[in-house]
């Protein structure tokens, strides 16, 4: 193919951007291309193209690579045993002023909760509406994994949970080993 900018960036952009194509990532769209195209650089001149496309940059998750070793979490025996936690903040204010939504994932049965909240709602309102809204319904999980907010690594979270025989294991941002369903979950609302 002749050495042109405005000619590949036509081929790239019916790759990517028409209504067949879907805006697919780089391995498919490479396979797609060479099965007409070939061009020095392609693969470089492709991984640009995606990088700039502003609809693949809002819609489709970033997935990272974690930091460190895994640490693979026990399998559940019984549902609701072992739950994850999570926030999505920064939401569109809604009825009673929430902007917020606390995202409960069992880990066995993948079953979720999405709680709307305030992000202004302190450790002792955040446990009041887990008693309300999972512990009324689960009973007491044997474990919680969250992240790290300040509302779960509070002393009374740590205190609430530790005389309830629950135990507290806090992940890494973006550590899906440890928490990733829970993130993945968040990903999707």
């Amino acid at each position: 193919m002749p050495h042109q900018n405005s000619l590949k960036n036509l081929i790239l952009e019916e790759f990517h951007k028409s209504h067949y194509a879907g805006h697919p990532g780089y391995q498919k769209m490479i396979r797609a291309l060479w099965k007409e195209y070939y061009w020095p650089g392609m693969k470089n001149d492709v991984l640009e193209y995606l990088a700039q496309c502003l609809e693949c940059q809002h819609i489709k998750a970033e997935h990272q690579h974690p930091a460190g070793l895994l640490q693979p979490l026990p399998i559940p025996e019984w549902k609701c045993e072992t739950i994850s936690m999570d926030f999505i903040m920064g939401l569109p204010k809604i009825r009673k002023n929430n902007d917020s939504i606390m995202v409960v994932v069992d880990k066995l049965s993948k079953s979720t909760h999405f709680i709307p909240v305030q992000s202004t709602y302190r450790a002792m309102q955040i446990s009041h509406i887990f008693m309300q809204n999972i512990f009324r319904l689960h009973g007491l999980p044997k474990t919680i994994i969250s992240g790290c907010d300040v509302k779960f690594t509070l002393v009374f979270w740590k205190t609430l949970f530790g005389e309830l025989g629950t135990q507290l294991n806090f992940s890494t941002t973006f550590h899906p080993q440890t928490d990733g369903q829970t993130e993945r979950v968040n990903q999707m609302v």
